[in-house]
């Protein structure tokens, strides 16, 4: 099973290259964020029609995530847990039924931050720690469970092509970097770490001053595997090719493959 997650920057700007993509990689579950789109103007029909099943938490013209799958979803749930209050469409979780049992995806979009020493970093520290509630206590469940999405999260200085250039941004503060090892620690593996610690693999290129030519990129878009889904990871790997394309998303898409048969 494939499953993949990628920062689209925009479903309607981008619904060409995403169609080409889907029927070149053929993932069976995709996990979208930035999709900067309400639920009913989401372009649905286009990507059913290549026989997906599709779930969406949108917003108008910011955030929004969705879930493709191939395979009928058992449940969907909206929304990340912790604040009544929170009306970002940050998060939707996905279930589906397999030969081995329940397997559960997330799709994420993690708060920015910036400017750090405001609110909007201390909304990114308070969502980072319900994400690290919410995973404690789907673990209990020992089901395979995969958290895919842009974390927003420079882990570490191999992360980054030029690591002082974002020392004063939010995404490399060590509050959101231990935020991400809190959550990697309860037993999540990092797809992508887990198989390569390879220098110079980004997923992010900025538009500006030509980072993409320069290879100048961060790594901030992860899938975090539970121990059960750990068990049958065989493989990842980054679709930077995707970041060429014509009017392309600043991040590509990371995509892993796990041996578990659907039912």
């Amino acid at each position: 099973m494939k499953i993949v997650t990628w920062n689209i920057n925009g479903i309607k700007a981008r619904i060409g290259n995403l169609m080409v993509w889907l029927k070149d990689s053929q993932p069976d579950i995709v996990c979208l964020q930035e999709i900067k789109s309400v639920d009913d103007q989401f372009p649905r029909a286009e990507i059913e029609a290549l026989g997906y099943n599709v779930e969406t938490h949108g917003q108008k013209g910011f955030n929004g995530v969705a879930i493709l799958s191939k395979y009928p979803f058992d449940e969907v749930n909206r929304g990340l847990p912790g604040e009544n209050g929170d009306e970002q469409a940050r998060f939707i979780e996905g279930v589906f039924s397999t030969e081995k049992g329940v397997l559960r995806v997330v799709s994420l979009y993690l708060p920015n931050g910036n400017p750090i020493g405001t609110e909007k970093f201390s909304y990114k520290l308070a969502w980072m720690a319900r994400l690290e509630q919410w995973a404690v206590e789907r673990l209990k469940l020992e089901e395979p469970l995969i958290l895919a999405g842009d974390y927003n999260v420079i882990p570490e200085p191999i992360d980054a092509k030029n690591p002082a250039a974002w020392v004063n941004d939010a995404l490399f503060q060590p509050e959101s970097r231990q935020a991400f090892r809190r959550l990697c620690n309860l037993g999540f593996a990092e797809a992508v770490r887990a198989v390569t610690d390879a220098p110079d693999t980004y997923t992010f290129w900025d538009y500006q001053a030509g980072a993409w030519q320069k290879n100048n990129g961060i790594r901030i878009d992860f899938l975090l595997l539970s121990p059960e889904a750990a068990n049958r990871f065989s493989s990842a790997a980054i679709e930077k090719h995707v970041r060429a394309w014509e009017k392309p998303s600043d991040h590509v898409p990371v995509a892993i493959d796990l041996a578990l048969e659907t039912a």
